[in-house]
Order: structure tokens, then C-alpha cells, then sequence
């Protein structure tokens, strides 16, 4: 087990106990220790183990106002149901009107407490006030959506007065408490999970329908509020619809109201891999279509448990099912479902030219030119994005100055017209690498001091449209990657001496050439690296990073998309990244060009390997 050490004030223990053979630990202010098996000391910065089972005690009889704060701070950390250990901390009053639901605080580590100073001993002998805090990093709201923070100090009162007991003895008891959870960052690792629930994309052409992933955190095993395990706890919050974050550009196709029936706390597939899923007669609103729909969410959302390998999902309604969906059929909702070479990757080899590899997850084909004037033509490129269909092609001039967009299917003798063009002095101030969307649009950004620009060209030709970012402020963009949905976009932001990696969302208001885009809301997505190199959309709602924190080396790590960081998220070291790139399917390589090693992948479970001496900016499609 992973729990952070608990050093609040002179006398307090550290928390490091762990009983082993059973994996369950007892966890209480008063001092309970296990008393069977082995005890092993535990590190904080160790990964969290989410198979054990953490159980809270109430107070002793007569435990000082110090041993209730470090109780309650104890029990907030346990798998007590409903928290009804956690509330004999409190007074009766302020135990029922506590709502551990309401949202959790994370800290970089476990709470500090202060006590009470000698004068406010003195006046206030029947009653005393403890401060709680710390350096918060993230917070997860009540719809248990993820934001992180870069370390912002945190201070809450705990105010504690005299009540007395059912035998008529006074014993202390918190009666002001902040509403939600105080969790340190290993034990809400420990304690919680990630995973993506699933929505269709607004905005989308009829008969093109793309699911967008909404990532949220819930409970490992079994929520003390709901009792329902992790796959119930995930269709829940599938059922009460998109995060405020993604609402503006994402809806269900579940009806207004559905839920769960009530008292439904499992969802298990039966022998045959099917899942039932019961619910309210406001489901049975939905058409046909529709309900195929809403089992695709379920099943996109549930794909990634490994708890809840689901065949097929069955949809119930007040009289028996309503539609059914395998797994199989679930292909035509797939965002950016792309060409039928997915694993295609393309590049700019020494002499500017574009060519294309045929690749897979064993090895690189020969590369090949690709057909048309960006594989062939007398113009040399520095950098390459191509769409996801592989229809159209986008190259960067290698002075960064004029952007060309070529078809890839037709080896006609096109001419190379300028897309766009910046007029920027220097190269680096010009146009960034391309990206693709899932929509078909290409965007780009110039980074003119004069006049920068986000642009946007829908199906990538015609007047290169404006697209507002009010967010912004004084950054300006230095490179940007289009997600597979189509309905968010990573920037890379410079601004006072530093680059940071920041989330927009994309709001379309209109269809085709004629739609008013705008970015939205960005976020901070890794707070902790103040300097990002490069960023690349890794799957539905993950990026892959290079960068460095402050002070230290660079590195290459997987961020969600929320800005959370999984426990796994570092990836083998490699030197001199200067750009990465990540495809839709998570199994195929990964790769970075590096300026002493040339283009590298990282297949799953190997090291890095040089595959390209020369040539650069290697790209997936989008």
C-alpha cells in the first residue's frame, strides 16, 4: 500500500503500517496498529496498491482534540462505507450535514495540521480550532472531473468543541468541517482510478457520428457513498452526461433523466461476455438508432476496465431489453477511423521530400515518395501533416514560410500554390508543423510577433480562416496537434521564458467553410513541466510529452488529457527529442526525432531504437 506519511505536529506518528497476507489495513487516530502478520514500512513516493483494502476505527473514549483531527484525516483515506466510521469524528450535527461527496482536494502529500496557540488554550478551554495544510495540486469536482494545479497553498479550519456522549462524558468532536475529501497524492492514487466515459462529437455531419473521451476519476472497488464497484460507479457517470469542461461540444444520445434502476450497485457480464445494462423508463424514449448509440457508449466506456471485458452490451428497459450492440459493430462510431493503413507513417527525408512508410508494430517498411508534388516537386519541405483518410497531404516550406497542400492519391503534375504564407522576418517566427482534425480541416499557426495566428482551413483548402482563442492572453502558439474527434486541440504556448502545454477546446457554431470556430477554456494540462518541447496526441484521450520541470532533465511521459498523470506515465529516457509522435492506436510505436540519433521508436515493452539516420519530422496521420 502507498499512503503518505502523516507528520503534522511534535508527538504525531507517521502512518506506514501494512498488514500484508490479507491486505487490509485498520487506520485510526488513536493509534490501532494490525496485530497479525508482518509490518513493513512504506514509502510515500511508492506506487499505489490498489488491491488493498483500507478500514477506518472510531475515536477511543476520551481521545484528545489532537488524536480526533489525525483520526478524521486517517479515515478520509479508508474504504469505510458510507463514511460512517469517519463521522463518529464529528458531532452529530455536523456528521449529517457533511458531504464527503462534494469534491476532492489533492495535495502534493498528506495534510499538516497546527493546533491551537497557548492564548486560544487559555480562553477557549471547551472548544479549539486546527488549520489544515499543504501544497494543492489538483482538485476533482463533484462530477469527478480531474483539474490539475500547479502548487497552490492550501489552508482549512477544523474547528473542534466539547459534546457529550451517550454516557454523559464530554469528548471532543470536529463541528466545522469543508465539505468533500483532503487526500494526499498517493492515497488518492491508491484510492481512485481513471477511465473515459464516452459521448458523440456535436457538430458532426449526419450519418458521421464520433465518440469523444470524457475522462473522470471514481473509486477503486467499491464507492463508500453508492456501494456500487467500479464498472457501475463508470455507467453512472456516463448516465449524468458530459463533464461542464466538454458539454459545449460533445451530448448523449440517453435521454434526459436516465439512470441506473435503483439498487443496482454490479454490472458483470454474464458467461457469454454480455452486460445488462437495467434502466429507468426514460430510456425507453429512445428510437432504435438511438439506442444503438447509447450501447456504444457503454461499451467504449467500459472497454478499458480490465474488470469488465464486455462482448456485448444489453440495454434494459421498463419492459425487458431494448437494442443490443457487440463489440464488433462498434467500429462505425469510432472517431477519425482513418484510412485502411493506419499504421502508415510519413516523414521528410535530407532532401525535402515527403515520403511514406508502410509500418507496423515489428518493424518499418522501405520508405516510398509519396505521389504528387510534395513527394517529387522542386519545392524542399521541413515539415509534414497528413489526414486521416491519407487523401491530402500538408508540407512546410523549409524556410517555415509558405504552407502547401497536395493531394496524395493523384500523381497528376499539380502545381504548388502557397496555402498559406507568413511574413515573418525569421523562421522561427513563421508557420508551425501541420495537424489534421478528425473533421478533415487543416490547422496551423503563424507565429508572425506582428500578427500571430491560429488558422484554420476547412477540408484543408480555401481561405485560411482566423480561429479566436480568447484565452490566450500575451502566449503566443508554437505548435499545435488536432485530436482524432476533432473537438480538441494541444497547444504548445509560449510565454514568459517559458512553454507550457495547454488543452483548448474547439466550439464550431455552423457547418463546413462557413463555420465561426473559436478555442475555449484552455487549461494547463502539465503543470508541472515548465518547459514543453513536444506534444502528440496518444489515443482518445491521452498525449505523450517531452519536456523538462524546473530544473531538471528532459523526459518523455504520458499525460491525460484532464492534465492527471498515470502512475506509469514516464517513459524510458531518450536524448535530444525534438519532436514525438503518437498514433490513435496506442499498440503501435511510438516516435521522436532526436537530434543525435535521427527519427526513434519505442515499440510497447522495448527500448528506443534508431530506424531512420536521416529524415525528420515523422509523423501518424492527423
Amino acid at each position: 500500500m502507498d499512503t503518505d506519511h502523516r507528520q503534522r505536529g511534535p508527538g504525531r506518528r507517521t502512518r506506514v503500517s501494512v498488514l500484508l497476507g490479507c491486505a487490509t489495513v485498520v487506520l485510526a487516530g488513536c493509534g490501532a496498529m494490525p496485530v497479525t502478520g508482518d509490518v513493513k514500512a512504506v514509502e510515500a513516493s511508492q506506487a499505489g496498491d490498489a488491491q488493498v483494502q483500507v478500514y477506518a476505527v472510531p475515536p477511543r473514549e476520551g481521545a484528545s482534540p489532537v488524536e480526533i483531527v489525525d483520526g478524521f484525516l486517517e479515515s478520509m483515506t479508508s474504504d469505510d462505507p458510507d463514511f460512517r466510521t469517519t463521522r463518529t469524528y464529528l458531532t452529530e450535527q455536523a456528521g449529517r450535514s457533511w458531504q464527503p461527496g462534494k469534491g476532492t482536494t489533492v495535495l502534493a502529500k498528506a495534510p499538516n495540521r497546527t493546533g491551537p496557540s497557548l492564548h486560544d488554550k487559555e480562553r477557549r478551554p471547551s472548544e479549539t480550532t486546527y488549520t489544515l495544510t499543504g501544497d494543492q495540486v489538483a482538485t476533482v469536482d463533484a462530477q469527478s472531473s480531474y483539474r490539475p494545479l500547479a502548487p497552490t497553498d492550501y489552508a482549512e479550519i477544523l474547528h473542534l468543541v466539547q459534546e457529550k456522549a451517550a454516557d454523559g462524558k464530554e469528548e471532543w468532536r470536529i463541528d466545522v468541517v469543508p465539505d468533500g475529501l483532503v487526500l494526499g497524492q498517493s492515497d488518492f492514487k491508491r484510492l481512485y482510478r481513471s477511465v473515459n466515459k464516452y459521448y458523440f462529437a456535436a457538430g458532426r455531419a449526419e450519418g458521421d457520428p464520433a465518440l469523444v473521451a470524457d475522462p473522470v476519476y471514481v473509486r477503486n472497488r467499491t464507492d463508500p457513498v453508492t456501494r456500487m464497484d467500479t464498472a457501475t460507479q463508470t455507467v453512472r457517470a456516463l448516465l449524468a452526461g458530459p463533464t461542464n469542461w466538454l458539454r459545449p461540444v460533445a451530448g448523449s444520445r440517453f435521454p434526459a433523466g436516465t439512470a441506473l434502476v435503483k439498487g443496482t450497485t454490479s454490472l458483470t457480464p454474464d458467461d457469454e461476455n454480455v452486460l445488462k445494462v437495467p434502466l429507468t423508463g426514460h430510456a425507453d424514449k429512445a428510437r432504435p438508432g438511438e439506442c444503438r448509440m447509447m450501447a456504444a457508449q457503454v461499451l467504449f466506456t467500459l472497454r478499458d476496465l480490465t474488470s469488465a471485458r464486455v462482448g456485448q452490451v444489453e440495454l434494459q428497459g421498463t419492459d425487458g431489453p431494448l437494442c443490443s450492440l457487440r463489440a464488433d459493430e462498434a467500429g462505425e462510431f469510432e472517431a477519425g477511423k482513418g484510412s485502411d493503413a493506419p499504421d502508415s507513417q510519413y516523414f521528410v527525408d535530407d532532401k525535402g521530400h515527403v515520403q511514406r512508410i508502410l509500418g507496423s508494430t515489428k518493424g518499418l517498411g522501405v520508405p516510398a515518395p509519396v505521389l504528387g508534388p510534395l513527394g517529387e516537386g522542386p519545392v524542399a519541405m521541413s515539415a509534414v501533416g497528413v489526414s486521416r483518410d491519407e487523401r491530402q497531404g500538408a508540407a512546410l516550406s523549409q524556410n517555415q514560410q509558405n504552407l502547401y497542400v497536395s493531394s496524395l492519391v493523384d500523381g497528376g503534375e499539380e502545381e504548388l500554390v502557397p496555402a498559406v504564407t507568413s511574413r515573418a522576418e525569421k523562421a522561427e517566427d513563421r508557420l508551425s508543423a501541420p495537424s489534421w482534425d478528425g473533421n478533415g480541416d487543416l490547422w496551423v499557426a503563424d507565429r508572425d510577433p506582428a500578427g500571430p495566428r491560429l488558422l484554420r482551413l476547412a477540408g484543408g483548402e480555401g481561405e485560411p480562416q482566423t480561429v479566436a482563442v480568447p484565452g490566450l492572453g500575451p502566449g503566443r502558439i508554437e505548435a499545435l496537434r488536432l485530436s482524432a474527434d476533432g473537438v480538441r486541440i494541444a497547444l504548445r504556448v509560449s510565454d514568459g521564458g517559458h512553454t507550457t502545454l495547454r488543452i483548448g477546446r474547439i466550439e464550431r457554431h455552423g457547418q463546413g467553410a462557413a463555420a465561426r470556430v473559436s478555442v475555449e477554456d484552455l487549461r494547463t494540462a502539465a503543470p508541472q513541466l515548465t518547459d514543453v518541447t513536444a506534444v502528440s496526441w496518444s489515443g482518445r484521450s491521452r498525449l505523450v510529452v517531452v519536456g523538462k520541470e524546473e530544473g531538471g532533465v528532459q523526459q518523455v511521459r504520458y499525460v491525460q488529457a484532464d492534465g492527471s498523470t498515470p502512475s506509469s506515465g514516464v517513459l524510458p529516457g531518450v536524448n535530444q527529442v525534438t519532436a514525438v509522435a503518437a498514433a490513435d492506436d496506442e499498440q503501435l510505436p511510438l516516435m521522436a526525432d532526436t537530434e543525435s540519433d535521427g527519427i526513434v521508436k519505442l515499440s510497447p515493452g522495448d527500448n528506443w531504437q534508431t530506424v531512420l539516420k536521416e529524415g525528420s519530422s515523422l509523423v501518424y496521420p492527423g
